[in-house]
Formats: structure tokens, sequence, C-alpha cells
């Protein structure tokens, strides 16, 4: 199995150290080995629980309900509370990206006024 340095996680993941630490110290990441001078070391399986947490996080998940999740996955008889969970992130995805369309074409349409006026650019 391949191992994976606290540096080499960040890298590899985009997470900063401190998040690192952080995420290890309220349960979001659990049973990280330790070599015998007390470093932390990753390996596949963690990198993998990383890049969910990246999605979970980046989607806008609060940390609350990554807590939860993460709580959820260490019971084998939460299944359907996993999913129940990720649909529930997903629809909250779906109105963002609803309300995000709609404030692009807003800003869609004043770049086209903008347009309209032909003002000439600045140096003309």
């Amino acid at each position: 199995m391949q191992t994976y340095s606290p540096g080499e996680i960040a890298d590899r993941t985009g997470f900063s150290l401190d998040t690192l630490r952080y995420y290890e110290r309220i349960g979001l990441l659990d049973d990280i080995a330790r070599t015998p001078g007390g470093q932390r070391i990753f390996n596949d399986g963690d990198v993998a629980w990383l890049e969910i947490l990246r999605c979970l996080r980046d989607t806008g998940m609060p940390i609350a309900q990554m807590r939860r999740y993460a709580d959820l996955t260490r019971d084998e008889c939460t299944m359907r509370e996993r999913v129940d969970l990720l649909e529930e992130h997903d629809r909250e995805i779906g109105r963002r990206l609803e309300e995000l369309a709609a404030q692009r074409e807003h800003i869609r349409g004043k770049i086209r006024y903008y347009r309209s006026l032909d003002v000439p650019a600045e140096g003309e």
C-alpha cells in the first residue's frame, strides 16, 4: 500500500496542513496512522476520503453536515441516512446552480447593454 507524508497529501489534495489537522481534530479524518516518531502517515484510502471531503466542501456542504456524513460512514447500517444526506446536498447544489444561472444571465444582460452603447475604449 502506498503511503504519503502530510506534505505529499497537502500537495495531492490541495488541503493545507492546517486544514488536515483541523479535519482530524473535528473528526472528519479518523484513524490516521502515525510513524514511530508521531508524524501522520496517509494511505490511498485516506486520499479517497479526502477527495470526497474536497467535493463536499467545494460544493458548499457545511462542516456540520460533513461531520454528520463522516459519522454515518463509520456505521455500516447507515446507508439510507448517507443517501438521504447526499440527496439533500444534491438538491441544494441544484438550487444554487439555478440561482447562479439567473445571476449569470443578469450579468450577461448588463454586458450586452454596455456593448450596445458602443462607447470607444479608453485611448481611442
